[in-house]
């Protein structure tokens, strides 16, 4: 990715699932479900609508608890910390104050989710432009068109490092150039040890395990 800022290699991460069982109301959308991500790994979660992409995203980031199983997360070779605190998501909705500018938005994003001990990621004007949209800092984010939201989203990703990225239809909204910029920002953070997992119905351009949810299977 052009004018990225180098960044540290990421501490020993891992992503456990073990047995996770997740309802929504009384419908059993994710059972028995085990997988094993480490760093540098992605898993790519696919399935017809309503299969329960979204349900398994904010069951592993914390936000639904199991009905069985659990979510573990290890970092630099601590366990039993909660996967959500090593997480962003980035779910369908932005999580912007529209009365906010993209740029107060994303100093507030930036106070919330600093991680300690992983330094600090670029400032809110150097991630807009990171993503081609440096000229909606200063414009509140209702009057920004849904492309551009999009970006503001993505550009959380950039201002507080964290090693796991959630990330639910990353692509929605984006035209050709955004969709360009989020997969080398994915295969930046790969590179850089950090693990991606994302439900998507587009493909995404990196390497990475499938998981199916209507076969429930994982593959290499």
């Amino acid at each position: 990715m052009t004018d990225r800022m180098e960044k540290a290699p990421f501490p020993e991460t891992r992503l456990i699932a073990s047995g996770l069982t997740l309802r929504r109301g009384d419908r059993l959308l994710v059972e028995g479900l085990d997988f094993d991500l480490a760093n540098g790994q992605a898993l790519i979660v696919t399935g017809p609508n309503g299969t329960g992409k979204s349900t398994l995203l904010r069951g592993l980031a914390g936000f639904l608890p199991p009905a069985r199983g659990r979510v573990r997360g290890i970092f630099a070779g601590e366990e039993e910390r909660g996967a959500g605190a090593l997480a962003h998501y980035l779910g369908h909705v932005e999580g912007s104050k529209p009365a906010l500018t993209a740029r107060e938005n994303l100093h507030f994003w930036q106070s919330m989710l600093a991680l300690p001990g992983l330094g600090s990621g670029l400032s809110p004007d150097e991630a807009l432009t990171q993503l081609g949209v440096p000229q909606v800092a200063g414009l509140p984010v209702a009057y920004l068109s849904a492309g551009q939201k999009r970006r503001v989203g993505l550009a959380r990703l950039l201002i507080a490092p964290r090693p796991i990225w959630i990330l639910d239809e990353p692509l929605t909204a984006l035209d050709a150039a955004g969709q360009d910029l989020l997969n080398a920002m994915l295969r930046d953070h790969l590179a850089a040890g950090g693990l991606i997992v994302a439900a998507t119905h587009a493909p995404l351009a990196i390497a990475a395990r499938q998981l199916s949810l209507g076969s429930r299977e994982v593959a290499a």
